[in-house]
């Protein structure tokens, strides 16, 4: 088994506070990587999902995007 399968199995016996924290250690440690947003990044997404402008995923939707 590699060591990624091995880190993945014990992942998904975490909390899911647990997994989240290991998500932003793991996200963090990336270098510039396109994960970043910036603060106004964030505000002008919550504007556009308050006004109606844009509409949010569900969590099924968000899923099978993602290709699970």
């Amino acid at each position: 088994m590699s060591q990624v399968s091995e880190i993945r199995q014990a992942a998904s016996k975490l909390s899911i506070q647990e997994r989240a924290e290991l998500a932003v250690f793991l996200l963090e440690d990336l270098d510039d990587s396109p994960h970043s947003v910036s603060d106004e990044e964030v505000l002008r997404r919550r504007d556009e999902m308050a006004s109606g402008a844009v509409t949010g995923l569900t969590m099924e939707e968000f899923r099978k995007a993602c290709g699970r």
